[in-house]
């Protein structure tokens, strides 16, 4: 079967509100700096209610790492859920207009459209407080199995894990996929996505995988230790190409049996990290489907990665296809 695009991801169809405060602000509501927390729709209301200007950005972390492919020049698509209401419209035009082929019907009841309520402090760090709404709501029936037969990479959001309907769907999709003799990708998305599904991400890992994301937090994580190496070791047993981001420290891949360190992309300035490991998923997986080595590929992956991190907002605004033609030649 012909591909007809080169990934397709599943993932939280979010709308980014993103506001600039110091960090009295967050000690005054009890929240940790740099956390990434799920909140209900009351104290979503609250929150934003609290929170001064700001923007309205798409986001969603499987949906930033496809739109950094579609602006390298890659084909890819998204299934995720919104709802029939303002934000959900935001989050349809925004990802079409990137590029991305973006098809899921909207809902017209249930929950309205997810969005995460970020606050970013003067050191770039950023503070994310999610309320998922609608994304939960993603079944099995919102997959076309032709289009992921026709898709190079099925590429998984772990944040989408939690919910027993997406996490089924998921399931069915790698089903479809390897079915179709296609690869799969996965992100482990945060650490507390691998402390609740510890279990799971290492069967996956082990079974289904053929190429996984991870920081090194979330990679100790996985394996319940704090020494890197260690983690290393256990994920040197898998057949499958592992990419482990370390911020400014650049990333290691491991793939047959070999180590490849590649270095960071020093940023123009550290504005908002949101966004920088989707975008370096996705600065790889561009360089990946146009065959590159996997030093390239990761390479790309921290030009994009290092463009995020020098404004607000997880989707890329300088030209991404000049940087890593700089980088790589």
């Amino acid at each position: 079967m012909m591909l007809r695009y080169d990934v397709l991801a599943i993932g939280n169809a979010i709308v980014d509100v993103i506001v600039a405060a110091p960090p009295v602000f967050l000690e005054e509501r009890g929240i940790a700096k740099g956390s990434m927390r799920l909140i209900s729709a009351d104290e979503a209301e609250t929150l934003y209610g609290a929170m001064g200007a700001g923007r309205e950005i798409s986001g969603g972390s499987a949906a930033n790492t496809v739109v950094g492919m579609a602006a390298l020049g890659a084909r890819p698509a998204f299934v995720g859920r919104v709802a029939a209401d303002q934000l959900g419209d935001v989050f349809t035009h925004d990802i079409r207009a990137a590029g991305v082929d973006f098809s899921t019907p909207a809902s017209s009841n249930g929950n309205p459209t997810g969005r995460c309520l970020i606050v970013v402090t003067p050191d770039g760090d950023r503070t994310m407080n999610t309320y998922l709404g609608a994304c939960q709501e993603l079944t099995v029936a919102d997959l076309d199995p032709a289009v992921v037969a026709a898709s190079g990479i099925l590429y998984l959001e772990g944040y989408l894990w939690d919910p027993p309907a997406p996490r089924a769907a998921m399931e069915t999709a790698i089903a479809m996929a390897r079915a179709a003799g296609r690869r799969v990708a996965m992100t482990l998305s945060d650490v507390f996505c691998v402390e609740g599904h510890r279990a799971d991400f290492q069967r996956l890992l082990a079974n289904h995988v053929d190429l996984m994301f991870a920081n090194e937090n979330e990679a100790c994580a996985l394996y319940q230790t704090n020494d890197l190496a260690v983690a290393m070791a256990e994920l040197r047993k898998h057949a499958c190409v592992t990419v482990i981001t370390r911020s400014e420290k650049g990333a290691v891949v491991l793939a047959d049996g070999m180590e490849h360190v590649v270095p960071a992309e020093p940023p123009v300035r550290v504005l908002d990290t949101t966004g920088a490991g989707d975008l370096f998923a996705g600065g790889f997986m561009a360089a990946m489907v146009q065959g590159r080595a996997l030093p390239d590929c990761a390479a790309a992956g921290c030009v994009a990665a290092s463009e995020v991190i020098s404004h607000y907002g997880a989707r890329p605004e300088a030209d991404l296809k000049a940087l890593v033609a700089a980088r790589l030649g």
